[in-house]
């Protein structure tokens, strides 16, 4: 039996197979503000080549209104040895299409940075985080994007540890804001829904294809905005609260956003933060509130 929404459902199905005949890659990179000597740091540590865009609509955002100098560090180049190469070359498409610089970690990208290896190859481990602090000391990001500990995919699991154990091993010597970033399993305790406009959504979609090798074989690009539109329903209940009104966004990614206080992860919100389009950046991310001791990231 036909009804209204058959043809909601045909347009969709229509969209998304129309979409993955859509080139890949080689676009001209999209309009970005220069960004200053002195600009903010911000680091997004990426377990593979491709998740610097996925989970990119924050970074993106600070990139575009507050003008921060936004590198994507690069930890794996991939488990194929044969594609590492080609992998970085994407990945270094996708960032200048969005206006994000570029770190390599050393050639072919980290290995072992998983759970079972950490535990069975602490030597190996070791140099590991000591790269990853060196990259966060020369730095000094003010703030820091990598997965959460319980982000499903062993490497993503591994680049948060590796990641914390380097925050561990400079102590003091650094406090940054800590973005924890989610996509193999989510979060249960997100505390952050960051709004994204169409133009932003079809910018991260259009740099995920520069990583060609991997979306020829699976289109997810065409699959974010979708994923995008379900962190709405969830993150509207989780942090707007259960049972009220839901945020009216289309796009949203959702976060967990906390400081590195030298010793620790601390919270810095005290309640859960919607950021609309349009929303002032600087009262969340302000410089000020990760060197002030005891001042809040929000209003």
């Amino acid at each position: 039996m036909s009804h209204p929404y058959n043809q909601f459902i045909d347009d969709m199905a229509r969209l998304l197979h129309e979409a993955r005949r859509l080139p890949l890659g080689g676009l001209l990179p999209a309009p970005a503000p220069v960004v200053a000597a002195d600009a903010p740091k911000v680091l997004v540590f990426s377990p593979h080549p491709d998740d610097e865009s996925i989970i990119g609509a924050l970074p993106l955002r600070l990139r575009r209104e507050l003008s921060c100098r936004v590198s994507v560090v690069a930890v794996t180049q991939g488990s194929k040895v044969e594609r590492q190469a080609a992998r970085l070359e994407e990945l270094r498409g996708a960032t200048a299409f969005l206006g994000l610089e570029l770190i390599a970690t050393r050639e072919g990208g980290l290995t072992g940075i998983n759970p079972k290896a950490r535990a069975a190859d602490p030597t190996a481990w070791g140099e590991a985080v000591a790269l990853v602090a060196g990259i966060l000391a020369e730095h000094r990001p003010l703030i820091v994007f990598f997965p959460h500990s319980g982000d499903g995919n062993p490497t993503h699991i591994g680049t948060h540890h590796v990641v914390m154990d380097a925050l561990a091993t400079l102590g003091p010597d650094l406090r940054c804001l800590a973005v924890e970033t989610e996509f193999w399993i989510a979060m249960p305790d997100p505390n952050l829904m960051v709004q994204s406009t169409p133009t932003e959504v079809a910018d991260l979609v259009a740099a995920i294809t520069f990583h060609a090798g991997e979306v020829a074989r699976n289109p997810y690009h065409v699959l974010l905005p979708s994923w995008m539109s379900d962190n709405v329903r969830r993150g509207g209940e989780l942090i707007a609260g259960f049972g009220g009104a839901l945020p009216d966004y289309d796009f949203a990614t959702l976060y967990r956003l906390r400081r590195w206080n030298g010793s620790a992860l601390e919270p810095v919100l005290p309640a859960g933060r919607l950021v609309p389009t349009g929303d002032d950046l600087a009262l969340v991310f302000g410089h000020s509130a990760v060197v002030g001791e005891g001042q809040e990231v929000s209003r």
